[in-house]
């Protein structure tokens, strides 16, 4: 933590975060940090707490990340959109204290805790910093990943370029927190949106000179069908980087026809390993190599397997999933072509047709071509004969009677899929089919 530190002080003047119509500096951020440790201290907060940091991307928030990172606690960033399972997220990850960042300021509060057990209490014992994250999942109990946080901000003493940066991603997830740190290390400059629709961003970018975007695939398609990019100046935007979600051809590939200019870069990461280095073979490809110093892959049954120097420590709540030798199942199932690999999809999220595979992308790619159709979730949906069948929930551009629509999607899809592929339940939806993280929602 010390080095980051040290690396934050030699760019002091230059601009570290745009929030609103307020910029603050290196120097600025790192007194934030000084602030907050005088607080840790004035309250008693012992190294080997848990904290829960319960906000967004602001300096303050930053600076207490810092500061307790510096006192060897464990931070738990909670963003709102989790705030309504917030006390079983709590008791999950035995949290001491919460810093909760209101609009009227920070507010600390302490909960009754008899001690600390399992995984969590022999590394508390270690006197080390550590990072509490949870898997998204949205329904069952959400897994608590425990990474040791010294381990876990090592990948990022490596200079790499500097950019101004949009935190598209929200700060509790894995990406959110690689941006934020990697954009930190290099003397970056991190934009926070107070708000995340397309023409936000765009607004954003447009005023504060974005160069890169780190986002989903349902924001790419989000953006794509709003239009807003053609209204502002992202004349500034050099890279677009893609993860969390499976990428349809469809979207990326109108995504590199609409913007001829800009790289579009897809990552890979879990809340379990971090996000790796990873390699596009072009812009506009979704086929990509993963690797980087400290990491292993390979391909069993068809599904990607990773070994990691900064993997988590493990779950609270959960058994491990490494096996003796460290690898970790991804249940990603991925197609190969020489060093590069292209991901299908979760095996949990494959439909088994009368024991024939259907990937909900495949049929998600086919559905985003149609005229009729803005948006696409696949899943599968029990039958008495073949096990399961494939059903779609569809947002439609213009209004349309639900016979019309589905013989229009079987006779569109009619030589674009096998016959077992094509959807034979169709329902209409006005919703965004993604979640709050701009993750398509198939359950």
């Amino acid at each position: 933590m010390d080095w980051l530190l040290r690396t934050m002080s030699g760019y002091a003047d230059r601009p570290a975060m745009v929030v609103g119509e307020s910029v603050y500096t290196y120097a600025s951020m790192l007194d934030n940090c000084r602030e907050w440790a005088d607080t840790i201290r004035e309250h008693g907060i012992r190294p080997g707490e848990v904290v829960s940091l319960e906000g967004d991307y602001s300096p303050s928030v930053c600076g207490a990340i810092m500061a307790l990172l510096a006192n060897r606690n464990i931070i738990v960033p909670l963003s709102d959109n989790v705030q309504h399972r917030h006390d079983e997220l709590m008791d999950i990850a035995q949290a001491d204290r919460s810093f909760v960042f209101g609009a009227t300021g920070p507010e600390i509060r302490t909960y009754a805790r008899s001690g600390h057990s399992g995984l969590l209490a022999e590394f508390i014992r270690e006197d080390k910093p550590g990072l509490i994250l949870f898997t998204s999942g949205t329904t069952g109990v959400p897994k608590a990943i425990l990474h040791d946080f010294t381990r876990f901000v090592e990948r990022y003493k490596t200079p790499r370029d500097t950019m101004r940066t949009l935190t598209f991603l929200l700060f509790d997830h894995i990406g959110g927190l690689n941006t934020m740190f990697h954009t930190l290390a290099n003397g970056g400059t991190i934009v926070a949106p107070t708000s995340r629709t397309a023409a936000a961003i765009c607004a954003l970018i447009e005023k504060h000179r974005i160069e890169l975007l780190p986002t989903s695939p349902s924001f790419l398609n989000l953006l794509l069908l709003s239009g807003a990019y053609g209204k502002y100046d992202l004349s500034s935007l050099r890279i677009i980087t893609y993860g969390t979600e499976v990428m349809p051809d469809s979207i990326l590939q109108a995504a590199y026809r609409t913007f001829p200019g800009i790289q579009l870069r897809q990552t890979y990461g879990l809340s379990e390993l971090g996000i790796l280095r990873a390699k596009s073979r072009a812009s506009g490809s979704p086929w990509l190599k993963l690797g980087g110093e400290g990491v292993e892959t390979r391909i069993v049954d068809g599904m990607l397997h990773i070994r990691s120097d900064t993997g988590m420590r493990g779950y609270l709540n959960a058994p491990s999933p490494f096996d003796e030798q460290g690898w970790f199942n991804t249940l990603d199932e991925v197609l190969t072509d020489g060093d590069y690999i292209r991901i299908l999809g979760r095996r949990s999220d494959v439909i088994n047709v009368g024991g024939r595979k259907v990937f909900p992308v495949e049929v998600e790619d086919v559905l985003l071509q149609m005229p009729e159709i803005a948006d696409a979730a696949v899943r599968g949906e029990p039958n008495p004969l073949l096990g399961r069948v494939v059903a779609a929930v569809v947002n439609l551009h213009e209004p349309l009677d639900p016979k019309t629509l589905k013989a229009r999607i079987r006779s569109f899809c009619t030589g674009k899929l096998e016959n077992y592929q094509i959807p034979v339940k169709i329902e209409i939806r006005q919703e965004h089919l993604f979640t709050e993280r701009y993750k398509k929602m198939r359950k």
